[in-house]
């Protein structure tokens, strides 16, 4: 994992302590923790009317302190449904002989169809995020061959890998998310427009 991607995992939240150089991709995507949810830079302010509704007093009195809460709350691990990335870093081993998950995709996908679209010696995954949009899940082959920045692929429950598209390099797919204080600057602009402010 390179160290951009490292850097890109802290500035969204993350917690890369335990990444090293001396582990493979799997095993450092592993060492990862977020204690917060991540939101694509296309997200629709999911959840803002409410938020300010309930808290519009705040908003009038002490502006700064609205926003550091909203920012707060929507990066915390909440019950909500506001079109958040979930980080997940469990395995996926479909064409693994003897694996938990071996013939999962028997008689819906061949592996030689998977490995039209995705780079690597054995068709191995880790999850890496799961959203509420289309696609709804994303994989990393686990036998990349850019270690350094792997491939990402989406692909969605009701297609489960019969449909799978490269979603770009690793380092590319964590741009598409928003950092804390891009986020706060969506809202802000979001609330102002509504308020005419």
């Amino acid at each position: 994992m390179n160290e951009q991607i490292i850097n890109k995992i802290k500035i969204l939240g993350g917690n890369t302590d335990a990444v090293h150089a001396d582990k493979n991709f799997v095993e450092n995507w592993q060492s990862i923790r977020f204690d917060n949810y991540l939101y694509g830079k296309d997200w629709d302010v999911y959840g803002i009317d409410e938020f300010y509704s309930i808290h519009q007093k705040l908003y009038k009195e002490n502006n700064e302190k609205f926003y550091r809460d909203l920012t707060e709350y929507y990066f915390s691990l909440h019950d909500c449904t506001y079109g958040q990335y979930f980080f997940k870093d469990w395995m996926f081993t479909p064409f693994k002989p003897g694996s938990e998950d071996y013939e999962e995709l028997d008689g819906l996908v061949e592996e030689d169809d998977v490995r039209k679209t995705v780079k690597g010696k054995e068709m191995d995954f880790v999850c890496i995020f799961y959203s509420y949009g289309y696609p709804d899940h994303y994989f990393v082959c686990a036998k990349d061959p850019d270690q350094s920045n792997p491939a990402v692929y989406g692909t969605d429950h009701e297609v489960y890998f019969n449909e799978i598209e490269n979603e770009g390099s690793l380092e590319e797919f964590l741009d598409r998310f928003l950092t804390k204080e891009e986020f706060r600057e969506v809202v802000k602009e979001y609330l102002q427009g509504k308020l005419g402010e």
